[in-house]
């Protein structure tokens, strides 16, 4: 990779929270090492291009802000490719695609988004998920941002503040074995995911389209996808979707 690619010389700069959320990612260690599908999945691509992952963990609403102002050489975690986002930042191809989950507190009944009509329903401001909570009839929106936006809304529910969040089902499903949560229902959104870069920065974009296509057609990041999410299909074919 050219020197300009990146930052600093051999290190891929990646802004991302420090939150609970298995099985994309758990808290980091003290050493700042991460677990889950995307810190595996982006070591994998860093080293198909001789790199060395360093996470830069900040708040959910500053991590397009820090990728615009080089202070990261792009965000990966949990950013669907939606328009709004698609106006600060260009993103790679995907690395995942997801549906979105309703999670509501043990025991309610609400099983469609007719059921939530008089809901708080919380949701990532911003997101593709606030996106879908906003279409539920009655519903009443509530968003969410900060250092810790998973955990925050998790909590949030779980104490009555909000009487149900979106998030992702990869996240989200899993909880519905927790004796705090139910799942609602889930909607097929094919929400698609993707490293966002600099507008600026084309050859870094085009760097990591062409590694992740490398690692999607050899089955490498398919690997990762079954060690980490053996419930659900992996989404990408041979070539990654346009």
């Amino acid at each position: 990779m050219s020197r300009d690619a990146t930052l600093s010389p051999g290190i891929l700069r990646l802004a991302c929270i420090d939150s609970e959320a298995p099985p994309l990612f758990n808290l980091a260690d003290a050493d700042g090492r991460r677990r889950g599908y995307e810190p595996e999945a982006a070591e994998l691509v860093a080293s198909v291009l001789g790199l060395r992952v360093e996470w830069v963990f900040l708040a959910w609403d500053d991590m397009l802000p820090a990728v615009c102002d080089h202070r990261v050489d792009a965000v990966w975690c949990g950013q669907g490719i939606i328009p709004e986002r698609q106006a600060v930042v260009n993103f790679t191809e995907p690395y995942a695609v997801f549906d979105e989950t309703v999670l509501v507190r043990k025991g309610d009944p609400a099983r469609s988004p007719e059921d939530l009509a008089g809901y708080k329903v919380a949701a990532i401001e911003g997101s593709a998920n606030m996106k879908l909570a906003v279409t539920f009839p009655g519903a009443v929106p509530v968003p969410f941002t900060g250092e810790d936006v998973f955990g925050d809304m998790l909590a949030a529910l779980r104490n009555g503040e909000v009487d149900a969040m979106v998030d992702d089902d990869v996240v989200t499903v899993p909880l519905g074995e927790d004796p705090a949560y139910d799942v609602a229902f889930t909607h097929p959104t094919g929400n698609r995911w993707g490293i966002g870069v600099a507008k600026d920065n084309p050859f870094l974009l085009a760097e990591l389209n062409t590694a992740l296509a490398t690692v999607v057609a050899d089955g490498r990041l398919e690997r990762i996808w079954r060690q980490w999410m053996p419930q659900l299909p992996f989404p990408l074919g041979a070539e990654v979707p346009a």
